[in-house]
C-alpha cells in the first residue's frame, strides 16, 4: 500500500490507510494544557486503532495543572478537597498529524486530541474553536502568525537548579541583532531548529538573534484557523527540545531577568471571506482602513484590559507591561507604532493586518489568539469604533490614554476584570472563564506569601 501524503489526512479512514502504510508500533497523541505545554503519550497502534472510534482517555485533572505540574483549584476539575484522576474522553483529530523527526519510522506520528464533554469546554484547543465557530457563523475565515522572543543558555535543565538560577551563562554575548557572526556560530542549533520544524511541517518564516545577550526571536508565517493555532502550540515545545538536544536551554518567560527586556508573543491577524477575499481593506477609506477593519480594531481596544489575563498568564508576566522596554502599557493603537498595544500594518489588501503586541512569549497560543480573534469578531457584531489614534510616543504620552484603556496594574487586578467580563463569558464560556480565574486566583495567593530576594536585600537590616 502507497505512503499517503499526511497533508491529505482529513478523515478517520485516511489515518486508517495511513496506519496500515506505515505500519508503526506505537503513535504519539497528546494535547496542549493550560500553560500551553503540549502533554503526549506513546500509543499502541492497536489501541490506537480502536481509540479513532471509541476515543481515548486523558486524566481531565490534568487540565488544571499549572507550570511546573502544580496542582490548581479548578471548578469542574478539581478543588481544595481533592482530586479526582479519572480518565476523561478526548477525541483523536485526523488532519493534526505531525512527523516527528527525532522518532524512529515506527512511533513517530504524533496526532492531537480534543476534550469532550464535561471538560471539553476548559481545554485551549476548544476555546479556540469556539471562537473561530463564531467567525464561521458570520462569513469570515481566519488567519494568523505568530512571533516569538526568546532566550537560550548554555545550560541545561539539571544545572540552571544546582546554580539556584543564579549565574547563568547566556548563550551569546552582549548584542548581536541579526549578526551573521553570531548566526554561523550558532548554526548547529539554528539548523536542526529549521529542519525540525520543516519536517513537521511548522511554517517556520524566519529566526534571527535579536538585541540582546542570548536573545532571538523566530516568526511564523501565516496560516488559517486551528492549525495556525498547533503551529504556534508545537513550535514553542520544538524550539525547547531542539535546544535541550543541543545542551542549551531556551526560557520564554515574559521577563526573566531584571536587566532584560520583556519577551513577547506578538500575533499577527486578518480576516477574509468565504471566497478568500481580504477585508480588511477597502481602497475608497483613508489608508485603506475597511469598516470591518475598524470595528475589529474598536473591539480588541476595548477588550485588550479585560483579557489581559490570557496574554499575560503569570505573576511573571506582569513584569513585562512596563514602560521601555517594547511592551504595551495600555489599549492604544496607531499606524506602524510599535509603541502601541494594536499595530496596524498597512499595504496590499492581503498584506494589510493588525499586529497584537499584547501577548507575552509565555502566553498559551490557543488562548491568546482566541482573545484576539474574539474581541475582534466582538467590535464587528457591536459596530465599535475604535478610539484617537497614537501618532506619538506612548511611553511619553501616557496621560492622552482614557483610563478605560489603560491596563490593570497588576496581575490580581487582571484576574478580577476577567472574572468581570461579559464579553468574556460570552465568547469563552462560564465554564472557562469560572476555572481560569480560580486557577490564576490560587497562583496569585501564592506568590503573595512568597520572601524575594530584592525584600531580603531592601528591608534585612534597615527594616
Amino acid at each position: 500500500m502507497s505512503d499517503p501524503n499526511l497533508s491529505s489526512i482529513a478523515t478517520v479512514e485516511d489515518v486508517v490507510r495511513l496506519i496500515q502504510a506505515r505500519r508503526p508500533d506505537h503513535v504519539n497523541v497528546g494535547y496542549g494544557d493550560m500553560p500551553g505545554q503540549l502533554r503526549v503519550k506513546y500509543v499502541s497502534t492497536e489501541r490506537f486503532l480502536s481509540a479513532l472510534d471509541k476515543g481515548i482517555g486523558f486524566a481531565g485533572a490534568a487540565l488544571a495543572l499549572d507550570h511546573g505540574d502544580v496542582q490548581r483549584p479548578a471548578q469542574g476539575v478539581s478543588s481544595g478537597d481533592g482530586v479526582i484522576f479519572g480518565d476523561r474522553l478526548c477525541r483523536i483529530v485526523p488532519d493534526s498529524v505531525r512527523e516527528i523527526p527525532w522518532e524512529s519510522p515506527t512511533r513517530n506520528l504524533l496526532f492531537l486530541a480534543d476534550f469532550e464533554e464535561p471538560e471539553g469546554p476548559l481545554q485551549p484547543r476548544n476555546v479556540y474553536r469556539r471562537v473561530l465557530a463564531r467567525a464561521r457563523a458570520q462569513g469570515l475565515r481566519a488567519f494568523h502568525s505568530s512571533e516569538y522572543e526568546f532566550t537560550m543558555f548554555e545550560e541545561t535543565p539539571r544545572s540552571v537548579r544546582e546554580k539556584d538560577y543564579r549565574g547563568l551563562r547566556l548563550a551569546t554575548l552582549d548584542n548581536s541583532y541579526h549578526l551573521m557572526l553570531r548566526q554561523g556560530v550558532g548554526s548547529g542549533f539554528y539548523n536542526a531548529l529549521m529542519d525540525c520544524c520543516k519536517r513537521m511541517d511548522i511554517p517556520l518564516e524566519g529566526v534571527h538573534e535579536e538585541m540582546g545577550a542570548g536573545f532571538m526571536e523566530a516568526a511564523l508565517a501565516y496560516g488559517e484557523g486551528v492549525r495556525a493555532a498547533d503551529d504556534a502550540m508545537l513550535f514553542k515545545t520544538v524550539a525547547k527540545i531542539v535546544a535541550q538536544r543541543h545542551d542549551k536551554l531556551i526560557t520564554f518567560m515574559a521577563r526573566w531577568s531584571n536587566q532584560a527586556d520583556g519577551q513577547s508573543g506578538h500575533i499577527h491577524v486578518s480576516l477574509r471571506d468565504e471566497q478568500g477575499d481580504p477585508v480588511f481593506h477597502d481602497p475608497s477609506e483613508s489608508r485603506g482602513m475597511s469598516r470591518t477593519m475598524r470595528h475589529f480594531v474598536g473591539g480588541v481596544q476595548r477588550l485588550l484590559p479585560e483579557f489581559l489575563i490570557l496574554f499575560g498568564p503569570t505573576v511573571n508576566s506582569f513584569r513585562r507591561y512596563q514602560p521601555w522596554i517594547f511592551s504595551p502599557v495600555a489599549a492604544t493603537w496607531g499606524w506602524e507604532n510599535r509603541t502601541c498595544a494594536l499595530r496596524l500594518i498597512g499595504g496590499s489588501p492581503h498584506s494589510q493586518r493588525v499586529e497584537c503586541r499584547v501577548p507575552g512569549a509565555d502566553a498559551n497560543p490557543y488562548l491568546a489568539l482566541a482573545c484576539v480573534l474574539g474581541a475582534g469578531l466582538w467590535g464587528i457584531e457591536q459596530a465599535i469604533e475604535p478610539g484617537e489614534e497614537s501618532t506619538w510616543n506612548v511611553y511619553e504620552n501616557l496621560d492622552k490614554v482614557a483610563p478605560h484603556y489603560r491596563f490593570p496594574r497588576s496581575f490580581a487586578a487582571a484576574i478580577e476584570r476577567f472574572d468581570a467580563s461579559r464579553a468574556a463569558r460570552e465568547l469563552f464560556g462560564d465554564r472557562f472563564v469560572d476555572a481560569y480565574v480560580e486557577m490564576k486566583r490560587a497562583q496569585d495567593e501564592e506568590f503573595a506569601a512568597l520572601v524575594t530576594d530584592v525584600e531580603l536585600r531592601r528591608f534585612f537590616e534597615f527594616a
